[in-house]
């Protein structure tokens, strides 16, 4: 099914594996990319030099286009571009808008620019400053969120920008696929539909939690960094909704400890990070503490299998899939359904 995603980023199928920290790694990315759709390395919670060997790991496997998620607000986003740029990776993602000044790095290195935004305003800056592509988040996505549906907001977006828009947030078959072509969209992106493959590298414990999960046992909290997050509903968000802000930070500052260890940042670092998170929103010192342990919680589940002590970011897609599929099955199921419904479509057409 040839879109204007599939020429632009060279997959076989307008399907995007969404870069989940702790969860989108070479394995998940390069089964997602031979299955034809694009993959997507998470890189944020890596060190640079973790991130050049998983690139490197990645091509091993495939030799098929790729991407690499980065946060555009790291201290250090220049050093992961320029990493980017010598590997040559074909995609560079965001899950916050990179300025004008990287985005024009990137496209010079003949990299494609697709930053991820939850409002159209957000995407017509993007679209202005040269993002070839960009992926629109409805409220019903995993992580952080926004409050807008996928339904109002994807084609509020297509309308406004004339670059390829992908949809996320409550995506996880074909049916999804050709409703989001028909809203405007030139693809998908799914995140807890790829975590939940034989090829994600999640522990089956924290898999067997996700499938056993009904749409109910999805929610949304601000318990966790005091932000908008869509997660599973386990007994470490229910106790930082009860505890108070006081033990919620002492138990940020412990983890931020950790946090030095498995990302390599430097106090000092961390506290950049930190100044460039709140430049823009209205955060809290407080709020960014908590905010720069989140991938603290989330490794214990994703990597450590701790269901008890993590935190699952989950869409709300969660309550509604119940196996575990290859990539290569999953996107084959995929296309097989959307082609089968346009059929259908088709056929009501002809018929009236």
């Amino acid at each position: 099914m040839e879109t204007a995603l599939t020429r632009l980023v060279g997959v076989r199928h307008p399907i995007v594996q969404s870069g989940m920290g702790w969860v989108a790694g070479p394995r998940l990315v390069s089964a997602a990319a031979n299955a034809g759709a694009l993959g997507i390395l998470a890189s944020a919670t890596m060190t640079r030099d973790a991130l050049r060997s998983a690139i490197r790991e990645v091509k091993s496997r495939t030799t098929a286009p790729f991407g690499v998620n980065l946060r555009a607000d790291a201290q250090d986003a220049d050093e992961r571009v320029r990493i980017l740029i010598e590997e040559d990776v074909r995609v560079a993602s965001f899950a916050l808008a990179p300025s004008r000044e990287l985005i024009a790095r990137l496209k010079e290195a003949g990299v494609v620019v697709v930053p991820s935004v939850g409002a159209r305003r957000h995407a017509e800056k993007v679209a202005a400053w040269g993002a070839d592509a960009v992926i629109v988040q409805g409220w019903e996505g995993g992580g952080h969120t926004g409050g807008v549906a996928s339904t109002v907001l994807l084609p509020q977006v297509a309308d406004a920008v004339g670059i390829p828009v992908v949809a996320a947030g409550g995506f996880f078959d074909g049916r999804g696929l050709v409703a989001a072509l028909a809203y405007g969209a030139a693809g998908v992106a799914m995140g807890t539909r790829f975590l939940l493959t034989s090829d994600s590298t999640v522990p089956d414990a924290v898999k067997a939690r996700y499938l056993a999960a009904e749409v109910g046992d999805v929610t949304v909290t601000r318990a966790v960094d005091g932000l908008p997050h869509r997660v599973l509903c386990t007994e470490q968000v229910a106790a930082l909704e009860r505890h108070g802000r006081a033990r919620a930070l002492a138990e940020a500052v412990r983890r931020a400890a950790a946090l030095r260890g498995v990302s390599g940042l430097t106090w000092r670092a961390m506290v950049r990070d930190g100044r460039a998170m709140r430049h823009g929103r209205e955060m809290s010192w407080a709020q960014v503490l908590l905010a720069a342990n989140t991938p603290v919680l989330l490794r214990s589940a994703m990597v450590d299998g701790r269901t008890d002590l993590g935190v699952m970011s989950a869409g709300q897609v969660a309550g509604v899939i119940d196996d575990l599929p290859s990539c290569a099955r999953l996107v084959d199921r995929i296309m097989d359904e959307a082609k089968e419904v346009m059929r259908r479509l088709e056929s009501a057409g002809a018929t009236r």
